[in-house]
């Protein structure tokens, strides 16, 4: 069984967290998470599933050579703050 995931492009998504992290448009409805000197952290995903927006947090693993998603969240910043503080 496999989910439906939409995807839409409504511009960057407004966080509250900006004075620490950096967004970067990657792909529609797709940003990578960039802290202040330039790494990337991560990536930020907006999912429209059933009605309402998500927000996927997902962290590269190196050793798997793949994205592994941490969760989705109701909010931007709440994703990005996983993001930040689940190093």
């Amino acid at each position: 069984m496999s989910a439906v995931v939409e995807t839409r492009t409504s511009g960057t998504p407004p966080i509250a967290s900006r004075r620490r992290v950096r967004l970067v448009a990657a792909a529609p409805s797709l940003w990578r998470v960039l802290e202040p000197g330039g790494r990337v952290i991560g990536h930020l995903q907006e999912i429209a599933q059933a009605g309402s927006v998500r927000f996927r947090a997902r962290r590269y693993n190196p050793a798997a050579h793949a994205f592994r998603d941490l969760g989705d969240f109701w909010s931007a910043d709440d994703a990005v703050e996983c993001l930040v503080f689940g190093r």
